[in-house]
């Protein structure tokens, strides 16, 4: 049920979305329901309030996405019903009437209702986390805290919340005139078991244990799989350079358990040897220089002590600093490099040799710095390598 409503979700997004004669349709309905709303006086009225709104397609590498494509689904179900009721009873090609029914047919059960509100709870509960973990400059003590927060979310929802859900996703059904199976019915799965198993459970019981559990149960496993005890210990060490607010995270301790527990086969005896004695003069010169005051984040402290050449005084602590960097908390900028690559290297480009790959993609992930670049001062360095017929200025 989990794949297939993603599916259907995915779907109906792309039908209304595909054609910008149905999108144009789908904001005029929803217009009009407004309109409604307010002279009935269920809605209010405000500045940028009630604003017409749209289907957004999830993105395959923004997390955050797929809640957005649920809550516009949600806000906009009866306006989506309404536009595929108009498209199956007007003129348009045969095909076109029969997805718009088919899928009318799906977003008309209990099913899909029920797997959708379920997913936004799920999405909702999580979204705070998957921000977290998206941003480059990550505060890693608070995106611990959050996967911790969200398991007890998780786990309260999956305890004590099945009542209230369950009488959400009724009264969206009853306010959308879809039919409500009788909850206490013996649930009859499939066709390949025997009457005996098919009969142990009722519906609701079925829905509570068999769909929402097991939803939630694989979030909890997600999380406890990424997020194992150990890997939340190292990301809590690792905390101790963050150089973020004035080196407040620092901690000689950490660092030490950090290196003892995690990297011990990276530092020789000698190295530890000469940890302690860079540690102190670390937080006398490094916290109180000047150019290390504005440093917030573990990439740019190590491309400043490079910079300053106080790498080569600190090579322990420098050394540390790049291998606690090759960490990957989170995989969304590696997901948006493979989502670039397929920008760049398309089927016209599928000759592009591999050094001009990575050049055009390291331009494409770091836009930031790309942005910095003087397009103006490269053309004339190129102008300037040979004599050419033609001149680019």
């Amino acid at each position: 049920m989990y794949g297939y409503f993603f599916s259907k979700l995915s779907s109906i997004v792309n039908f209304v979305g595909s054609s910008s004669k149905r999108h144009s349709q789908l904001k005029s309905i929803r217009g009009n329901e407004i309109i409604d709303l307010i002279k009935s006086g269920e809605l209010g009225t405000g500045t940028r309030v009630n604003q017409a709104s749209t289907l957004q397609r999830p993105a395959s590498t923004h997390w955050s996405s797929h809640y957005t494509s649920i809550i516009r689904v949600i806000e906009l179900f009866g306006s989506i019903c309404t536009l595929l009721e108009d498209l199956i009873g007007g003129k348009l090609t045969f095909g076109i009437r029969a997805e718009a029914k088919g899928l009318l047919k799906v977003m008309m059960t209990f099913d899909f209702v029920f797997m959708l509100l379920l997913m936004h709870r799920v999405l909702e509960t999580s979204d705070m986390l998957c921000q977290a973990l998206q941003r480059k400059n990550q505060d890693i003590l608070n995106a611990m805290s959050l996967v911790a927060t969200t398991k007890l979310l998780f786990q309260k929802m999956r305890d004590d919340e099945w009542d209230d859900f369950l009488w959400s996703v009724n009264n969206f059904c009853d306010t959308h005139d879809i039919v409500v199976p009788d909850l206490t019915d013996r649930y009859i799965e499939g066709t390949k078991r025997s009457c005996q198993q098919k009969n142990q459970f009722t519906v609701e019981e079925f829905y509570h244990f068999h769909v929402f559990n097991v939803v939630i149960d694989k979030q909890l496993m997600k999380l406890n799989t990424r997020f194992t005890e150990e890997s939340i210990e190292l990301l809590i060490l690792c905390e101790a350079l963050n150089p973020s607010d004035g080196f407040k995270s620092f901690s000689e301790s950490a660092i030490y358990s950090l290196i003892e527990k995690f990297y011990p086969s990276d530092f020789s005896k000698d190295d530890m040897k000469h940890l302690k004695t860079q540690l102190d003069h670390y937080k006398l010169d490094v916290f109180e220089d000047p150019r290390f005051k504005d440093v917030d984040s573990l990439p740019k402290l190590c491309q400043l002590l490079v910079e300053t050449k106080k790498s080569r005084i600190y090579f322990v602590i420098d050394k540390l600093i790049r291998l606690v960097l090759t960490l990957p908390v989170s995989t969304a900028t590696t997901e948006r490099a493979f989502s670039g690559m397929k920008l760049l290297k398309t089927p016209l480009c599928n000759k592009m040799e591999q050094e001009y790959l990575n050049n055009a993609m390291i331009l494409y992930i770091e836009k930031e710095i790309a942005c910095e670049i003087d397009i103006e001062y490269i053309i004339d360095m190129f102008d300037l390598l040979k004599n050419r017929r033609l001149q680019l200025k």
